[in-house]
């Protein structure tokens, strides 16, 4: 059986259907993976032989024109190149799609699977239409026309998953689309490291970051050798690390106003320094480095370098708190970040919103903050007297994400989404009349274009 995952993004910056791929792979289907070049792919997908990798052209230098008119000749060009980057003469068994982006991959994506035989499932992360909102208003016709679409052809698909419980309610009570909820849960490779480990990164990332080299040869601003045993700096500053898109739907102002308000009480309490890593690419990264920059901070440093898929899971399992400050559009995705964040073993301060709670348990697993002042309360709690007498609640939260980490994606793919697959089999995809119609579709396409005899 022959699977196409598609993402009309960076496929190398969605793990989710990354993982999908893989999933698919170890159980035997051919998967060709779909989607725009950018980020390094995982070496597990690269590497794997049941997986073949189809790059979709991007949308790039589309002239000045109206806001409406762009959106349709963008929505073209990339219906268009998506088709392309689709295999024309062979045969995919089925399609799974991430939304969003929902328009236009999903039509697209839907009239070619009729034409072509093919089945069609959806994989909802959020609504494409909430976050057009964010830019357009929840009134303007794009979005209105967005949700419609969406919709439609959402409720086309013969299976579908999502990623929480309140989605699976909201797509069946509105949307009238029966789906599976499937849980992200992190890869094998997120997970707890050693002190050597930690030792090892640091030494390998101070020689591009001079922040993290210790005063002795051979020492991070973390770890040391002492008799030819690896162990933590006795005096080290805390190490908090965020993974953000630097883009409207995660404010990062909050954390820059929560460190700023952590600046002034660390000269009253006892408080340690802070490293704080931010990863991630996005449009606001300059505006944010430029404020930080002249806020000039002197307990704390911010290190904003982009990790390799190798290095990304250490530097989580290396620190001591993560921050994340998704919103979601919709209020009903989750933050993969975060359940990257626990399976390395990393508690996490969560930003609040509706489905949160799906993943955060507040003053079990991590912590709740609503503002920068319920944030930097957290951190200030959270650092008090580091690293010589730490919170109990490091530890309690650590213990408590031990059954999390039990739980891999490899489980629950297998026990929630390969059933989903294995029933298709049994399900028609249409034969060969469907392909013969996308063909003959083609020629008339073709014949239209012909030069006419006068």
């Amino acid at each position: 059986m022959r699977v196409g995952v598609v993402v009309l993004g960076d496929v190398g910056r969605s793990p989710r259907m990354c993982y999908h791929a893989l999933s698919l792979a170890e159980n035997g289907y051919q998967v060709d993976l779909i989607g725009y070049a950018g980020s390094d792919l995982p070496e597990q997908v690269t590497n794997n032989s049941n997986i073949s990798v189809r790059y979709v052209a991007k949308v790039e230098n589309l002239p000045n024109l109206p806001k409406v008119v762009r959106y349709f000749l963008k929505a073209f060009l990339q219906s268009l190149y998506l088709l392309v980057a689709l295999p024309l003469f062979s045969y995919l068994d089925c399609i799974l799609v991430q939304t969003p982006p929902g328009v236009p991959t999903l039509p697209v994506l839907y009239f070619y699977s009729f034409f072509k035989g093919t089945r069609l499932l959806v994989d909802f992360h959020n609504y494409s239409h909430t976050i057009l909102s964010m830019s357009c208003g929840p009134t303007h016709p794009l979005v209105k026309l967005t949700k419609m679409l969406e919709r439609l052809f959402g409720q086309q698909a013969v299976a579908s998953f999502c990623v929480t419980q309140a989605m699976k309610e909201d797509l069946l009570e509105n949307w009238e689309i029966e789906s599976t909820v499937l849980h992200d849960r992190p890869a094998s490779k997120f997970r707890p490291i050693t002190v050597s480990e930690k030792h090892e990164l640091y030494l390998r990332l101070s020689k591009e970051y001079p922040e993290l080299a210790g005063q002795e040869p051979g020492s991070t601003i973390f770890t040391c050798t002492q008799y030819r045993d690896i162990r933590l700096q006795d005096k080290r500053p805390g190490l908090i690390v965020s993974s953000t898109s630097w883009t409207e739907d995660e404010d990062f102002s909050i954390l820059l106003s929560a460190l700023h308000n952590y600046e002034m009480k660390a000269k009253e309490r006892p408080l340690p320094d802070l490293i704080c890593i931010i990863t991630g690419k996005g449009e606001q990264k300059q505006f944010y480095l430029n404020k930080i920059h002249d806020m000039d901070f002197q307990h704390v440093k911010f290190i904003t370098p982009w990790l390799t898929a190798e290095d990304y899971p250490l530097v989580l399992a290396s620190a001591d708190l993560g921050v994340s400050l998704h919103t979601s559009s919709s209020g009903l995705d989750l933050p993969m970040k975060v359940v990257d964040m626990f399976g390395c073993g990393l508690p996490v301060a969560a930003i609040s919103f509706p489905a949160i709670g799906e993943l955060v348990k507040d003053g079990e697993n991590g912590e709740i903050f609503s503002n920068s002042d319920e944030l930097s309360e957290i951190i200030q709690d959270w650092f008090h007297n580091f690293p010589s007498d730490t919170n109990p609640k490091h530890q309690r939260y650590r213990s408590e994400l031990e059954s999390f980490r039990n739980s891999d994606w490899t489980q629950n793919w297998n026990a929630k989404a390969l059933p989903v697959f294995k029933k298709l089999k049994g399900i028609p995809s249409g034969g060969e009349f469907p392909v013969f119609l996308f063909f003959l579709a083609l020629l008339c396409v073709f014949a239209a274009y012909l030069p006419t005899c006068a």
